[in-house]
């Protein structure tokens, strides 16, 4: 189990340590991975392949930098439809800032030498160049595992100029027949030490990442997050905003603050490993598939834990389904276990999970949470955390909140 939000805010001071894109993007590359489907540490591998490939072919400082984050993205789509995933993922690439070539590298992942290929049959030189890089070093990741790197680079050859430009294909066999292509990015490797690997190649290491451009990656990932089931669309940005209501009218000071928005827009980073056949279930769920959905907060947390300064981030959002009684998951912490910080993000999480529309049920009006939360209150959600969020949704929501409930109630919850 490992620090709770309690002894870690006793145990551990505030680091101020500085971060780069890539431990963040590194290490969320994990979670899109967790995906229906997906192959483990295929992002970070495939990332050491195509920048390999990219030295060997010449490519400028700024192909090479653009290209880096587009191979660790480029599978941030989510979508079963190749051109939908290659559109959205685009579109997740340039929110976060990584520019044109990045984001026309992930939109044209799909495109064929021959004009055989997706979303827009372009061919040869059409091809954005740093796409075609992408499209080889997913084929030599995705062919050698199980196989051989032999076997992979067989097939290469086999489609050049079908499927792969000619040209990027010949230096990929070049450098697998010095023996340099495949050096720590085999998968049967430590996954760690492919990280490592992707760190140490980073173009733009010395380059830390302020403040605002941290919050705008924690909401690209919560959207990625959310987009796994319409169900839970907006679901991570919505708890968010709530928590982030809740710490302010608590007043805690604004770091404090900004962690509880970054936990809470990541604290379901660990959904992406659910089925949707378990998420979009109308009925009731079997044991099993409760064991497996009780499963995500430690996931969570096991990603976000690879980022160095977000330790604490990643112990508050691993905590946001446990309970002041013990009654939780995944570890039946209790109060003395439980920062103002995790309980805020619990109560967030219960509030935004009941208002919004369930496979098996519509989402519920205010007046039907109301006395859910009266009944929790204390017992296993905070109850100053419980009085934030009414004075919060009070004051930003239409909601009359003394008209539907009366005010005796109110008072309670806001004391």
């Amino acid at each position: 189990m490992g620090e709770t939000s309690a002894s870690f805010c006793k145990l551990i001071p505030e680091s101020g340590e500085s971060i780069s894109l890539s431990e963040i993007i590194s290490a969320l590359s994990f979670a899109i991975e967790l995906t229906d489907g997906a192959v483990h540490g295929h992002a970070l591998r495939t990332c050491v392949l195509g920048m390999r490939i990219a030295v060997e072919a010449g490519f400028t400082s700024e192909q090479k930098a653009s290209l880096y984050y587009a191979l660790l993205l480029k599978d941030v789509g989510n979508e079963e439809v190749l051109g939908l995933r290659c559109d959205r993922g685009a579109s997740i690439v340039s929110k976060l800032g990584m520019g044109s070539l990045a984001a026309d590298a992930v939109n044209n992942l799909e495109e064929h030498w021959d004009g055989s290929g997706t979303p827009h049959g372009l061919c040869g030189g059409e091809i954005p160049k740093l796409a075609r890089v992408a499209a080889v070093a997913q084929h030599l990741d995705m062919f050698s595992i199980g196989r051989n790197s032999r076997v992979a680079i067989e097939t290469l050859e086999e489609w050049s100029g079908r499927l792969f430009d000619p040209e990027l294909v010949d230096a990929a066999v070049a450098l697998h027949r010095r023996g340099v292509l495949w050096e720590g990015c085999r998968g049967e490797d430590d996954p760690q030490a492919t990280r490592a690997a992707v760190l140490a190649l980073d173009p733009n290491k010395k380059h830390r990442l302020d403040e605002d451009q941290i919050d705008r990656i924690c909401e690209a990932f919560a959207e990625i997050v959310d987009a796994k089931s319409h169900f839970t669309f907006r679901h991570s940005i919505g708890v968010a905003e709530l928590a982030r209501g809740i710490a302010e009218y608590l007043h805690l000071p604004p770091h404090r603050v900004r962690l509880v928005w970054r936990a809470a827009l990541l604290h379901d980073l660990g959904k992406l490993s659910i089925s949707n056949k378990i998420l979009d279930k109308k009925t009731q769920l079997t044991d099993r598939e409760w064991n497996i959905v009780r499963q995500h907060p430690g996931l969570t947390r096991q990603i976000l834990e690879q980022i160095a300064p977000f330790r604490e981030i990643a112990v508050v959002a691993g905590e946001h389904h446990e309970k002041l009684d013990g009654s939780g998951y995944p570890n039946r912490l209790s109060a003395c276990d439980l920062a103002i910080e995790s309980r805020i993000i619990a109560v967030a999480d219960v509030y935004g999970a009941l208002s919004e529309d369930r496979p098996y049920r519509p989402g519920l009006s205010f007046a039907e949470i109301l006395p859910i939360l009266n009944d929790l209150s204390g017992r296993k959600l905070d109850e100053s955390c419980i009085g934030a969020l009414l004075s919060y949704l009070s004051d930003h929501t239409p909601i009359d909140v003394s008209a539907e409930v009366g005010a005796r109630r109110i008072t309670r919850f806001c004391a």
